[in-house]
């Protein structure tokens, strides 16, 4: 398996989905999302799978299925959580290059409006600042490059992947 892949990780809302369609076209690549992936595999939407087996129930099968993504020249879009399987984590440094879209707290809280109806996984009573603080050192610790979004555009940010991939 070549390390050809390039997988995008970061907090929900940050992007990875609609920059990850993009830099595949731009790469000639295939583009995976694997949220739509879990959803595929398990028959159920994320709300509905985190609802019935929770949040470690979910982070296990999130997991999974994840470490089992086999694929060459693909842009890999993952869930916010996915830095909490260690496995799925590293399958991904060994098939591509992790590249963690980062965004700043502020932004993320103009962005992300139900984060209910969007499957985040939070802990009950638990703040989207606190589920920052804790996964930010955990997209640190796994990104091969880290793409600070500040105020760029969706244009700009994809040329600062390009340029740190080559």
């Amino acid at each position: 398996m070549k390390k050809n892949n390039i997988i995008l990780i970061g907090m929900p809302a940050s992007g990875k989905s609609t920059v990850g369609v993009i830099l595949a076209k731009i790469l000639g690549y295939n583009f995976i999302d694997a949220d739509i992936v879990i959803q595929e595999k398990d028959g159920r939407k994320l709300s509905e799978i985190i609802e019935a087996e929770g949040i470690d129930g979910f982070v296990d099968l999130e997991n999974r299925i994840n470490s089992e993504i086999e694929t060459e020249k693909t842009v890999i879009s993952t869930g916010g959580s996915v830095v909490y399987g260690k496995e799925a984590m590293e399958h991904y440094k060994n098939i591509g290059k992790v590249v963690y879209l980062k965004v700043s707290m502020e932004v993320l809280t103009k962005r992300l409006n139900d984060v209910k109806q969007r499957g985040v996984v939070m802990r009950e009573g638990q703040s989207l600042v606190s589920l920052y603080n804790e996964r930010t050192p955990l997209y640190e610790k796994y990104a091969d490059y880290t793409i600070d979004e500040g105020t760029h555009t969706m244009e700009e940010v994809i040329a600062d992947i390009l340029s740190a991939i080559s």
